[in-house]
């Protein structure tokens, strides 16, 4: 009972530092810049990728070097600013990144309201009272248009604020291709259809990566995002309760870890209660999230099966980013450009919109 009293209450201490805590870090001496040619932070990777091989798909890191060189140091003003603000907010943009590309590929689909003519991928069952982060990007839109009318893509924006994220939590920053282009319908349909869900099974994972081009090391090396940011009771109650129908919880969480979630996460209510993704550094972009499911401390399905799905290499990467964070940040970097890479429109494909919610 001891035991179980001091877990609950360092849960939840930990849930309220994550909540009140700037827990930030700039790399000292990190150049804002774009990027190319040099890997700053802890371990960036930059190079070739695709979806199934290819190259950037007409993307390149210079696509912005002349028409609006200042970009990236726009985007970094806006992003520090609201990272200090609310360290949440640099994971709700990493996860704007992911959720965009899966649907339809990396053309800022994600932002569009509804309209006449757009059924808003944000009323999507993944998306729906769970993505954030839309007033940030439509401050760095803003500004741009100021200082670079109709040139920087709200896909771009949104790849730029990804990397810029990763870097103001303490982690890697890597060599970003850019001049994707803005959709102009959005899919509702895809939306619900292409985002895995918090309880997917390690074969479920691995479908939906491959779908996309990425592959078992893309797949561990991307849920490594979650070593920053929170998720809400109602993603993870299942594995607290009734994992496998039989009103029992997950037997591979950790005992102290499943009592302290319980007192955040009740067996029917509170759905909105949250819980950082990494308990030890929810702030920082680290190796903490392999190392506590490790221990059996991974707060998803989806986190956990990494190690215990047996299924591929996963339980041996997991193992080898906790063992090196500077592996885990280069092939963080790579899967990231790889990721970036789904399907963009490039050339005179699409738009750029002026706002990113609504087509020109």
């Amino acid at each position: 009972m001891a035991v179980f009293k001091v877990t609950c209450v360092a849960l939840v201490a930990v849930t309220l530092l994550y909540l009140v805590t700037l827990g930030v870090a700039h790399p000292v001496g990190f150049n804002f810049g774009w990027g190319w040619g040099s890997h700053g932070g802890n371990g960036g990777h930059g190079g070739h990728s695709g979806n199934g091989g290819g190259g950037y798909s007409g993307l390149s890191p210079e696509y912005y070097q002349f028409s609006c060189p200042q970009a990236n140091d726009i985007v970094m003003s806006v992003l520090h600013k609201a990272i200090a603000n609310n360290p949440r907010v640099a994971a709700s943009l990493l996860r704007l990144h992911f959720h965009d590309c899966f649907v339809q590929g990396c053309d800022a689909s994600v932002l569009l309201d509804d309209s006449a003519t757009i059924s808003s991928e944000k009323n999507s069952g993944p998306n729906k009272n769970s993505l954030r982060g839309f007033e940030v990007i439509d401050e760095i839109k803003a500004k741009l248009e100021e200082a670079c009318p109709q040139t920087v893509s709200c896909a771009d924006i949104l790849a730029l604020s990804a990397r810029g994220s990763t870097v103001l939590s303490g982690g890697p920053n890597w060599v970003l291709p850019l001049g994707r282009r803005d959709s102009t319908t959005a899919s509702l349909t895809g939306s619900n259809r292409n985002i895995p869900a918090p309880n997917s099974t390690l074969p479920t994972l691995l479908n939906f990566f491959q779908r996309q081009g990425l592959d078992e090391v893309d797949l561990v090396a991307l849920s490594g995002g979650h070593t920053i940011g929170i998720a809400r009771c109602v993603t993870f109650r299942q594995r607290l309760y009734n994992q496998n129908g039989n009103n029992q919880p997950d037997s591979t969480l950790e005992r102290s870890y499943l009592f302290g979630l319980k007192s955040v996460c009740p067996s029917s209510g509170g759905d909105n209660n949250i819980s950082p993704l990494d308990l030890s550094s929810p702030a920082r972009f680290d190796n903490s999230y392999f190392k506590l499911i490790l221990l059996g401390k991974g707060l998803l399905t989806s986190d956990q099966v990494l190690l215990t799905g047996n299924v591929g290499k996963t339980m041996d990467l997991v193992k080898s980013f906790s063992d090196d964070e500077g592996l885990f940040f280069q092939h963080f970097g790579k899967s990231m450009v790889k990721m970036g890479n789904i399907r963009p429109l490039s050339g005179l494909k699409g738009q750029v919109r002026k706002n990113c919610r609504r087509v020109n």
